[in-house]
């Protein structure tokens, strides 16, 4: 018979502990830690987040000076999380501009800076899908100088854009029905675990423009038909949603509306599926030659997308051509016009040379203009990596009830005003072909 003993008993001891930690602390142990690094992908090795985002993300120290009274076994109770800022603040606006090198050359962003003394809140840049890799630094470089990354996420490969206007939209290989039938599929997941693993929100602008002909997204273009627009959303969006991609701010971007351009409710995803409303419209394109102030460019469009949405609108592309030397009339009158916007929460303007010189830091008269005009309080905006994207907008105020007419005489005869018509009104010229926006990065 096995004789117990003291050695014999702490053997034991010994072998229960250590089972006990091979098999239930060490695993419990080691899932924490994956756990608590987001940028470790499954099957990859842990990548290191940058230091800058490290310090910005730090949470500010909470704890509260002792207090003499309390008794020192009462525990102190945990103070709440400071609440993510909202980008913009209400009633606040942002602005930001779009270049054609983004973050991959950031002097254009320097040059408009320094000429509006004023730093932009977002830079927007191309990203087409011929390049099937995910590129962190573009991001981090935006967002380690305070500016939210907003990419024109755009599926096509533009060095093979063709040169006769009609066929731009002609690229089979990026027809709708590939999104939609899992042709991409490999490529967009890697995209949604890449911003997934950023830490910190972005905006992406997908498929914008798409009410014309110019890009092989539009359903003018490339074979494709009508519906398959939102079905090609709706699959891209489900992706970054199965991934857990949810700090991207999904912009739905059409070109203010024009001549046979498609209706713009047949392309809408739904609100389950859109964050922002974007617009891309100009004074200087094609058919727009005459000057149209801000308001006359994109209110009726914005008319149109009320009729389905109330989400908020962002500028995502304008500017102005000098060419009758009223760019910076134009500029002064789009600020002084954009307070009567409330639902419109940023501008972002195209900082370019294409087709004209749209650029602000390329004129001394409009960059003092913008200056002047982006000084207001109200576009003191910063974004940090904490912010999160503003939803929701107020909406605009009751109409005053009108003031009720006194009683008519029977005996006096009616005024002309009340049985003349009303004077016809004059239609507003639209655009015969907006210009494409297409940025290429890099």
């Amino acid at each position: 018979m096995l004789r117990i003993t003291i050695p014999r008993i702490a053997a034991l001891v010994a072998l229960a502990l250590m089972v006990g930690y091979t098999f239930v602390l060490a695993p419990r142990l080691s899932r924490g830690h994956q756990d608590a690094n987001p940028y470790a992908f499954a099957g990859a090795a842990p990548t290191a987040m940058p230091s800058w985002l490290t310090s910005a993300l730090a949470a500010p120290p909470t704890t509260a000076a002792p207090d003499a009274t309390t008794a020192p076994s009462a525990a102190p109770t945990p103070a709440a999380p400071p609440q993510p800022p909202q980008f913009p603040p209400a009633g606040g606006m942002f602005t930001g501009i779009m270049t054609k090198s983004g973050p991959y050359d950031l002097g254009p962003l320097d040059e408009f800076t320094a000429a509006v003394k004023h730093q932009p809140n977002v830079l927007e840049f191309s990203v087409g899908w011929w390049d099937r890799t995910f590129d962190r630094r573009v991001f981090d470089t935006a967002a380690e100088r305070g500016i939210m990354p907003m990419v024109a996420w755009e599926p096509w490969d533009y060095r093979k854009e063709a040169k006769e206007d009609k066929l731009r939209g002609e690229q089979p290989e990026y027809a709708l029905s590939h999104i939609i039938d899992g042709g991409f599929d490999d490529y967009i997941r890697t995209w949604a675990e890449g911003v997934k693993g950023l830490g910190y929100p972005v905006a992406l602008r997908f498929a914008h423009e798409m009410n014309g002909y110019w890009y092989p997204w539009a359903e003018q273009a490339n074979g494709n038909r009508k519906g398959q627009y939102v079905q090609a959303w709706r699959h891209v969006h489900d992706i970054f949603k199965q991934v857990g991609a949810t700090r991207v701010t999904w912009v739905w971007s059409p070109n203010v509306d024009y001549e046979n351009a498609t209706s713009l409710s047949s392309l809408y995803p739904g609100d389950d599926y859109v964050d922002w409303i974007g617009l891309s419209g100009y004074y200087g394109t094609t058919g727009v030659e005459k000057y149209k102030p801000f308001d006359q460019i994109f209110q009726p469009t914005i008319d149109q997308v009320r009729a389905f949405t109330h989400k908020p609108v962002v500028i995502t592309e304008t500017g102005a051509t000098d060419t009758s030397g009223l760019k910076a009339q134009w500029i002064t009158e789009m600020f002084s016009q954009l307070p009567q916007h409330p639902d419109i929460i940023g501008v972002i303007w195209y900082e370019a040379r294409k087709e004209v010189d749209w650029r602000i830091a390329g004129s001394p008269a409009a960059a003092e203009a913008y200056a002047a005009g982006v000084s207001a309080p109200r576009y003191n905006t910063p974004w940090t990596v904490r912010s999160e994207p503003a939803l929701t907008v107020a909406p605009p105020p009751p109409a005053p009830a009108p003031t009720p007419d006194p009683t008519p005489d029977p005996a006096a005869s009616p005024s002309p005003s009340a049985t003349a018509k009303p004077p016809a009104r004059k239609p507003t010229p639209t655009a015969t072909r907006p210009r494409s926006s297409s940025a290429p990065a890099g």
